[in-house]
């Protein structure tokens, strides 16, 4: 008899729960005008709007708890010199040329005092940048993954997270992507090997749950 994916999956152990850390931080994965702006290449429809209105009631719950809120962003040379082969096989991705209105953050979000901003070149908000230092200096333990596009960014960011040594959430419905299918795959996987899932409630609820949590002296 033929076992179901979900029968391989467990008989190898997979979807194991993690332990949730004590000292969280929230990462806001790349909101740009290019996914919310219908006349952008980049647009990513409903599942994308989704995902930035339900990031958008996370992150003040975030900054009341003390919990460290960084957002990383997508941002070339115009002309994408420092893009690099990333750049070259995804023409679209001149929506993220400085100074251009599609690599704006999409409102309601913004980036307020005390918030990090990491920029990025290329997938992961940990390649090529000062991420995961600045995660240490915090005394980070564990992620709070949102944003678009699921099967993009989102995974990059994900498994370079885990790879790093962070306990690693995503926030099932505050990351999106532009249709259901590549959406579902991706949670299903990182939820499998990289990361435990969560509703944006119950991320709410897990930060007010915890005390502030800034780096001791």
């Amino acid at each position: 008899m033929t076992e179901t994916l979900d029968q391989n999956y467990a008989r190898a152990g997979y979807h194991a729960h993690q332990h949730w850390g004590s000292r969280p931080a929230l990462i806001l994965i790349d909101f740009a005008m290019a996914y919310f702006d219908p006349e952008a290449p980049m647009f990513g429809g409903e599942g994308c709007q989704t995902a930035l209105d339900n990031a958008a009631r996370l992150a003040p719950v975030a900054r009341k708890a003390g919990i460290p809120v960084v957002f990383t962003e997508v941002k070339y040379q115009p002309g994408g010199a420092d893009g690099g082969a990333f750049y070259a096989k995804v023409p679209a991705l001149a929506c993220f040329d400085a100074d251009t209105p599609t690599q704006k953050l999409a409102p309601p979000l913004q980036v307020e005092d005390g918030d990090f901003l990491i920029s990025k070149q290329y997938p992961s908000g940990f390649f090529g940048t000062s991420l995961s230092p600045t995660l240490n200096w915090l005394k980070v333990d564990t992620l709070l993954l949102t944003g678009v596009t699921t099967s993009g960014c989102v995974r990059a960011t994900c498994i370079d997270s885990i790879s790093h040594g962070f306990v690693t959430l995503v926030v099932e419905d505050a990351v999106g992507d532009r249709a259901e299918a590549p959406h579902k795959a991706n949670l299903y996987d990182m939820s499998a090997k990289y990361a435990d899932l969560l509703s944006t409630d119950d991320a709410i609820a897990y930060l007010q749950r915890l005390k502030t949590n800034q780096p001791e002296d």
